[in-house]
């Protein structure tokens, strides 16, 4: 596939790096070694699903466990959205910062700062060179490094992590292309080291009360799940630190924008369906069939701003406003997942598992329950029927805090006082940590960052091939016919 590069390969490198989120790739230490998303290599739609062979030696992850630890050592690149892996971190009695990186020399220094006055340690700072994050990964006191980069930066800094003998906890997207996503599945098999996607819509308050029902069978066969993001990031805050979508702060992420077609930002809706039906332990993805609208909003951003403080004002934007990709599992279920970050429409990642006895709406939250459904939470005597939300508003709310589930009742308090994204990037780090302080696997597993982030790759290529279904690859090489799902975790 061929795409579109506006301006220098180098002079975007350069520019990437400036926005601050991430550093070098792997041990590739020269200019022309870096990632450029504008080189990434895709397959043709009839290869998409062909599943890579496991080395020889090789072996899953799924069950993968590590020696107990009562200490988990951790370092962050990537200070910006790391800032919350650092909150929950020094808010994680069993974790410890190590160390920081960051291109910005005055970001690091905060953070540490941070660190400092919580825990009364100063963590190692690595920042201003562009392969400094390298030295950091090498340490030996580090038993897991997050990456929290631009995206096209993930992939080579995870595998070099586990390289090293690093757990790799890895921001969305993960990869950006289904060799990339093969790429991690194989890092993390040969070297037997944790790559969790950090995907915290997983760990959101709604989230896990439909995943705690889903697991107790209340919703009975699911069959169908509708998700997204819808997100207007045009214009982002207010003030001094108020940015558009043509800043430089966006440029790395607008760029894709020149780039790919389909669904650049899928996990956030995709994994909370994914973690509902049992995706990768059950069911797998089968095909995914992709349409985008017409492309006007970044265009006419640029149009009214009318930038020339950087190429935005050149750019050429192929990626519609609103993609929608509907995927097909190998049970037959189906799952609608929808992204627009350009038009004025409130928040919401939809959020909406049906089933045979019930089915969960989100944005506003609502909940339709079928007379039939004799699940031993409910009030035998209650009437219900199909036509009308059984609990809404106040009596939701009630319903819900009622089935709790277990790992928020226990981090409810602490997250919302630690704070980000309403509490639920604490509920997921601590989860994370705590695994592998314990030994034992990660609720998130490379597979589901593989196929997770692959419908990046898959939705591009069927919207370019004319909204053709593109076949899955499972990355679990079979293994999801076997696996149980997860059970309820506390």
């Amino acid at each position: 596939m061929s795409h579109p590069d506006h301006g220098t390969r180098r002079d975007f490198l350069k520019r990437s790096a400036i926005a601050g989120l991430g550093l070098g790739l792997g041990t590739l230490t020269s200019a022309e070694a870096r990632p450029d998303p504008a080189q990434l290599k895709h397959r043709a739609a009839a290869d998409m699903g062909t599943i890579r062979p496991r080395p020889a030696g090789q072996q899953p992850v799924w069950g993968l466990t590590t020696k107990p630890q009562d200490k988990v050592r951790i370092g962050v690149i990537g200070l910006n959205r790391g800032r919350a892996h650092v909150a929950s971190a020094v808010a994680t009695p069993f974790a410890e910062v190590v160390a920081l990186c960051d291109i910005l020399d005055d970001r690091a220094k905060e953070q540490a700062e941070v660190v400092r006055k919580k825990t009364g340690k100063t963590p190692a700072i690595y920042s201003g060179d562009e392969n400094a994050w390298e030295k950091m990964v090498a340490r030996d006191d580090l038993d897991v490094v997050y990456v929290a980069t631009p995206w096209e930066w993930h992939k080579p800094m995870a595998i070099r992590a586990m390289e090293l003998g690093k757990h790799a906890f890895v921001e969305v997207n993960c990869g950006l292309t289904v060799d990339e996503c093969w790429d991690l599945v194989d890092a993390s098999e040969k070297h037997q080291r944790h790559c969790p996607i950090l995907e915290n819509a997983c760990y959101g308050e709604e989230e896990l009360f439909v995943l705690n029902l889903a697991r107790q069978g209340f919703f009975g066969d699911l069959k169908h799940g509708e998700c997204g993001y819808i997100h207007d990031q045009r214009v982002s805050g207010s003030g001094p630190k108020g940015f558009t979508f043509m800043d430089k702060q966006r440029e790395w992420r607008r760029h894709y924008a020149t780039l790919l077609q389909g669904n650049v930002y899928p996990t956030h809706g995709l994994g909370t369906i994914a973690q509902y039906m049992g995706i990768g332990r059950g069911d797998a993805f089968k095909f995914a069939v992709s349409v985008s609208s017409p492309e006007f909003g970044l265009s006419q951003l640029r149009e009214r701003l009318k930038p020339d403080r950087d190429r935005s004002k050149d750019q050429q934007f192929v990626c519609g406003d609103m993609n929608t990709t509907i995927v097909k599992t190998e049970l037959g279920r189906t799952i609608v997942v929808q992204h627009d970050n350009t038009s004025p429409r409130p928040y919401t990642r939809g959020n909406l598992l049906s089933g045979s006895l019930a089915t969960f709406a989100g944005y506003p939250n609502r909940l339709a329950i079928d007379a039939d459904n004799v699940s031993p939470l409910l009030d035998p005597k209650e009437k219900r029927h199909s036509h009308a939300w059984t609990y809404e508003g106040d009596k939701l709310q009630k319903f819900m805090q009622a089935n709790m589930h277990p790992l928020l009742k226990k981090l409810m308090a602490e997250a919302r006082k630690v704070g980000g994204h309403g509490g639920m990037d604490h509920v997921m780090n601590h989860r994370f940590l705590d695994c592998v302080r314990q030994g034992i696997t990660p609720d998130l597993t490379v597979y589901d960052a593989a196929s997770w982030s692959a419908l990046v790759d898959l939705s591009d290529r069927s919207v370019r091939d004319g909204s053709v279904p593109v076949a899955y690859p499972d990355f679990t090489r079979g293994g999801w016919k076997t696996l149980k799902p997860l059970a309820i975790v506390s």
